[in-house]
């Protein structure tokens, strides 16, 4: 299991200090929100603030665009750093373009799906992707609950195609990790359970051996 920080639970004033922080602690990757207060209710930040925290560690950055128009701003993130790009099937953008530009722009490309998506509206873009990020709770706000009723469409994906890489996005603590780890995810945003602890390592650690 990949754990995957999501600096929404993240000390901003320290952003640079707490990416660094999450590298030493043994964290995969760093999951970068990007909200846009129109597709999500709430704002995070930009792309500017993505490049700045680049240069803080060499750890794939995997960039969840929650945003209306995700197909006007891949060259932004492109530009920034990122090394994967998920964006959801319910936003405004071309998907197949969107991926191409991903893809062009020499980033992996992921699909996002929201709790009330069904699966089965990715399938046809299967062959292009790199992942799937399953949303577990509904995309806007970190600290919310884990909707274990999501995991069938984790099996549904590994089934059609099992060397796609399945990420879960939502309430990732000791318990609901095993029950991710079950369904055949792949990597997992953890936020709260991660950044607000008193030791990100064993928290971190923790997490892989509860995924087991």
């Amino acid at each position: 299991m990949l754990i995957a920080p999501s600096v929404l639970s993240a000390d901003f004033a320290q952003l640079g200090n707490e990416v660094k922080r999450m590298d030493k602690s043994g964290a995969d990757w760093i999951h970068l929100d990007i909200m846009d207060g129109h597709f999500v209710p709430n704002l995070t930040f930009g792309a500017p603030v993505v490049a700045a925290v680049r240069k803080e560690t060499d750890m794939p950055f995997d960039v969840h665009l929650m945003i209306s128009e995700p197909l006007r701003y891949i060259p932004d993130f492109l530009k920034a750093g990122a090394d994967i790009i998920s964006f959801h099937i319910e936003s405004d953008s071309d998907t197949a373009k969107t991926i191409a530009a991903i893809r062009d722009g020499g980033a992996k490309p992921a699909i996002a799906i929201k709790p009330g998506t069904p699966v089965e509206a990715v399938y046809p873009y299967l062959d292009q992707l790199y992942m799937v990020l399953v949303m577990t709770v509904e995309p806007g706000f970190g600290g919310q609950s884990f909707m274990e009723d999501m995991m069938p469409k984790v099996r549904a994906l590994k089934a059609k195609k099992p060397d796609l890489v399945v990420q879960v996005d939502g309430g990732i603590q000791d318990r609901t990790i095993h029950t991710a780890a079950q369904a055949g995810v792949d990597v997992c945003v953890a936020g709260t359970s991660v950044f607000k602890a008193e030791d990100a390592k064993a928290a971190i650690a923790e997490l892989k051996a509860a995924a087991l």
